[in-house]
């Protein structure tokens, strides 16, 4: 029978009468009750049959016609769904099963009719059950998101449907709430589970300023937040849409199967035609009708791939083409760009250097505290590493900010000059302050120079941080046979050949234009490598789009990452990368196992089916354990990432940190 499923058709049916504009109809929880119910009592009367003509000498009449009611409730379904299916001029498998159930009622085998029926139509609730699991996850996505939201308009808040919130209005979350749309935090602090759409496994902590996502859950704390996305527009609603694509496009094996299911009916026909001129036995050929429905043969792709791409949503990679995942076991090359891939794209401090009798946490602590109320990068920097020291600072009087240059304030009776050091050296700083910089602002660093009364005492150094996982994930990349491994960077060449010295990356390619890196990518394509391009969506996207395979960073929220990239990682760990090329094989190699498997059965069931070693209930009995042993084979690939997972929620969110390759402790001691 075919994966589009008779039962649902019939379901399809019952729906129509109520809704004749609808132009699909899905399975309830309601009408698969009744198909059950209506399987259990063909069964029941199937079985009744059997107790009569074993108990009662006299009972067989009686038995012959509680098999035949039997029958008839058990193969109505099957044979009105192959009738629907010749009146659309559709010729499939399903017209197989019914010549198989018609022809065992007409030879009066009512017994072996209504069991050959249940046990087709059984197969058939597990193959349907295992499309709606599919479906149900998407229905379970499209669920995290409430459908109303507790608008505050002048202070007084109001209940709305979640359709009608509009960029700019602000919602207020309750503890245990799931967010009604993706916006900024306005007020409060809260720690937020945001697993289904970044894949981190622990909550985060989430204050005033920082980005929320619908669908996410509030597990504590009051918040409000500015919406900024509404509706469809949010992360999330742009996620369904992706596995909606995803579950509606086909491998290419999957197409062929499609067009060469048009003359396989015919052919089985043929062969059944064979049998019956040289053995006049219609057992053999009902029986050569239902091993010839190709179930196990036809799952093959299909549950390989919802497994697939179940378990790469857990781990927050989104896939947007199913053939994708085929691609991926291919790849043999890997470019990556730099600022925001392999790096944070944050500043963190690297380096504290005061001077003599000066403390390394003392340094920090005043060049923080003068630049608390700096926008500035730099600032931020410092403002993060000591609040990880834990440095309560110190509030800054007569705060002026030069742009470009630095910042002078006053701390208690100290007047602190923090920035470049000409900015020092325009404030009347005269020493030979620069020379124990043992640091270049060639290779990245950004230097920051204090004095604190005019007189020296420090330089502090900041850069462009590697992520902590990048070494690791490109070392695995290696391990996987992967053959290139290149950094294409826009970044000065001194800044990019240290990044890639620090992460072990052998080819650099720097000061790249977007154009520089498509043609780069192109020269790769062109002496036989299938390319990965990974990057973080915005100034990547034409590179991005270059390649056999585009993966963009840290997707949520990133409307060109969403659509520029094949691949979208929703957070920010390299670590998904080695992990993808990993399931992609694994999942070629069950689809693989899949496909010997159900053609070993189909031929292996022919030749058993035409020399009378197995009749028709037995055929239906094996038709169900194949399409198990499918089923069950393909979803061994759910579980894969599980062992990542421990590991990950350890390391996950600091990957995202700015400072994490300076510890708060590293980064106090003195150089």
């Amino acid at each position: 029978m075919q994966v589009t499923s008779l039962l649902s058709q019939k379901s399809g049916e019952h729906h129509h009468q109520h809704d004749d504009h609808c132009d699909g109809c899905g399975h309830d929880h309601e009408h698969t009750e009744i198909r059950l119910g209506q399987v259990l009592v063909g069964l029941l009367f199937v079985i009744n049959s059997f107790i009569i003509h074993y108990f009662f000498e006299n009972g067989a009449v009686v038995g012959d016609i509680n098999a035949m009611i039997g029958a008839v409730i058990l193969g109505y379904p099957i044979v009105w769904t192959a009738i629907k299916d010749l009146q659309k001029g559709r010729l499939s498998t399903n017209e197989l099963v019914a010549l198989a159930v018609l022809a065992s009622f007409a030879s009066g085998e009512y017994q072996e009719s209504g069991l050959v029926a249940f046990f087709m139509l059984l197969g058939e609730i597990i193959e349907t059950r295992t499309a709606e699991g599919a479906r149900a996850s998407i229905e379970s996505l499209v669920k995290l998101t409430p459908t109303k939201a507790r608008r505050v308009n002048g202070g007084k808040e109001e209940e709305v449907e979640v359709k009608d919130l509009k960029v700019g209005d602000v919602i207020r979350i309750r503890p245990g709430d799931n967010i009604a749309a993706d916006g900024l935090i306005a007020s409060g602090e809260a720690t937020i589970n945001q697993a289904n759409i970044t894949g981190e496994s622990l909550p985060v902590d989430k204050k005033a300023g920082d980005e929320v996502f619908a669908g996410t859950q509030n597990l504590t704390g009051l918040l409000e937040v500015k919406v900024s996305r509404a509706d469809a527009d949010t992360t999330l609603g742009r996620v369904h849409d992706l596995i909606l694509a995803a579950e509606k496009t086909k491998l290419p094996i999957m197409r062929i199967v499609d067009q060469y299911m048009g003359f396989y009916t015919p052919l089985v026909l043929l062969v059944g035609a064979l049998v019956w001129a040289f053995t006049q036995d219609l057992s053999r050929v009902i029986t050569v009708f239902i091993i010839a429905c190709p179930c196990a043969f036809i799952l093959a792709t299909p549950t390989a791939m919802v497994a697939a791409l179940s378990s790469a949503a857990r781990l927050g990679i989104l896939i947007k083409n199913v053939a994708d995942i085929e691609l991926s076991a291919k790849i043999n090359a890997f470019v990556f760009d730099k600022t925001g891939t392999l790096t944070t794209g944050k500043l963190a401090v690297s380096r504290l250097a005061p001077q003599e009798g000066i403390k390394p946490a003392e340094l920090l602590h005043m060049a923080a505290s003068a630049e608390k109320y700096s926008n500035h990068p730099t600032a931020k920097a410092l403002a993060q590493l000591a609040q990880e020291a834990g440095l309560e600072l110190t509030e800054p009087v007569d705060f002026k900010e030069t742009a470009g240059k630095g910042i002078t304030a006053r701390l208690g009776a100290e007047t602190l000059t923090v920035g470049r050091a000409n900015w020092l050296q325009e404030n009347g700083l005269k020493d030979d302050f620069m020379s124990s910089v043992d640091l270049s602002e060639a290779e990245g660093y950004s230097l920051l120079y204090v004095a604190r009364d005019g007189v020296f005492v420090g330089w502090i150094g900041l850069q462009d941080q590697t992520r902590a996982e990048a070494q690791e994930s490109l070392a695995a990349l290696q391990d996987a046979d992967i053959r290139r491994i290149a950094m294409v960077s826009g970044d000065r060449e001194p800044v990019a050949v240290r990044v890639a010295r620090e992460i072990g990356c052998e080819e650099v390619v720097a000061e790249c234009l977007p154009q520089n890196k498509v043609e780069f990518v192109h020269k790769l394509k062109a002496k036989g490598y299938r390319v990965a391009v990974v990057g973080d969506g915005v100034n990547d996207a034409p590179a991005l789009a270059a390649g056999d395979l585009g993966i963009a960073m840290g997707a949520a929220g990133s409307e060109v990452a969403i659509h520029s990239a094949t691949i979208a990682l929703m957070n920010n760990d390299l670590r998904r990368l080695p992990f993808l090329v990993k399931l992609s094989r694994q999942t070629r190699s069950v689809i693989n196992q899949n496909f010997l498997f159900g053609v070993v059965f189909v031929i292996g069931g022919f030749v058993l089916a035409s020399m009378a070693y197995i009749n028709p209930i037995l055929a239906a009995v094996m038709h169900v354990v194949g399409s198990l042993l499918v089923v069950f084979n393909s979803f061994r690939l759910v579980r894969s990432g599980e062992e990542l997972e421990p590991f990950l929620q350890q390391s996950e969110q600091a990957s995202d940190e700015p400072t994490q390759s300076a510890t708060p402790k590293e980064a106090v001691q003195p150089v």
